[in-house]
C-alpha cells in the first residue's frame, strides 16, 4: 500500500496534492451550475411547468418523486442565482475530499432533506431548489471539522457561516412562508449524518502499520 507523505497527501492542507484536488473539485462544481441554468431556461422557455410536475408536494404521493428531482429545479433565475455561489463554494470543499464520499453524502442529504420536507411541509405548497443540499454541505464541513479533526473544513464552514450567517439562521427558522425552512433544517441534519457515516477512519488517515517496512517521507 502506498502511503502519502506531506507533499503528496490530498487531504492535508497546504500540499500540492491538496490544491490540485481542490482545483479539480472547483471546476466540477462550476460545471454543475450551467446545467441547472439550462434546466431553468428550458422550464421558462417552453413553459414546461417542471416545478409543479417534479417538485416536492408534502404528504402527497404524486409529489414524492420530487425528493430526487427538486434540487435541480428553482423558482426562477433569481432563486437560482442566490443558490449558485454557495453551492459552488461549499460543494468544492466537500467534493475535494473524494468523489465517492461526495456522491454518497449528497444522496443522504437529498433523502433526509427531501423526506423531511415531504413529511413536515405544507401540503398546499410545492418545494424546489438546491438550498437543502447547500445546507447539507455546510453540515458536512462543520461535522468533519470535529469528527475528523479537519480544522480547515471547520474553518471553511465557519467562514461561510460568517458570510451567509443571516441566511443560515433565517433559513432554518420558520420566519418566511416562502422559504422551506424544513428543507434547510433537514438538509443540515442530513449533512451531519453523512459526515459521520462517511468519515475517514483513523486507518484512512495513517494507513496500516507494517513494522517490517519503512516509508520515507520527503
Amino acid at each position: 500500500m502506498t502511503l502519502h507523505g506531506p507533499a503528496g497527501d490530498p487531504h492535508r492542507f497546504g500540499t500540492e496534492a491538496f490544491y490540485a484536488s481542490l482545483g479539480r473539485a472547483f471546476v466540477a462544481m462550476c460545471a454543475v451550475v450551467p446545467f441547472l441554468f439550462l434546466i431553468e431556461v428550458l422550464d421558462e422557455g417552453l413553459q414546461a411547468g417542471f416545478d409543479t410536475a417534479a417538485g416536492i408536494i408534502p404528504r402527497r404521493i404524486q409529489g414524492l418523486d420530487g425528493v430526487f428531482f427538486s434540487p435541480f429545479l428553482h423558482h426562477g433565475f433569481a432563486h437560482l442565482y442566490s443558490n449558485s455561489v454557495p453551492l459552488i463554494l461549499l460543494g468544492t470543499f466537500v467534493l475535494a475530499a473524494g468523489a465517492r464520499r461526495f456522491l454518497w453524502s449528497t444522496l443522504v442529504i437529498v433523502l433526509v432533506s427531501g423526506l423531511g420536507v415531504w413529511f413536515t411541509g405544507s401540503p398546499n405548497s410545492v418545494v424546489v431548489g438546491a438550498s437543502g443540499v447547500i445546507f447539507g454541505y455546510l453540515g458536512i464541513l462543520l461535522t468533519r471539522g470535529i469528527v475528523e479533526r479537519s480544522w480547515w473544513n471547520f474553518a471553511v464552514a465557519l467562514l461561510v457561516g460568517l458570510l451567509y450567517g443571516w441566511q443560515v439562521l433565517g433559513g432554518i427558522l420558520p420566519t418566511d412562508e416562502r422559504i422551506s425552512w424544513q428543507g434547510h433544517l433537514f438538509g443540515l441534519l442530513g449533512g451531519v449524518v453523512a459526515a459521520v457515516l462517511f468519515r475517514r477512519r483513523r486507518t484512512d488517515l495513517t494507513g496500516p502499520y507494517h513494522p517490517e517496512s519503512t516509508v520515507p517521507l520527503p
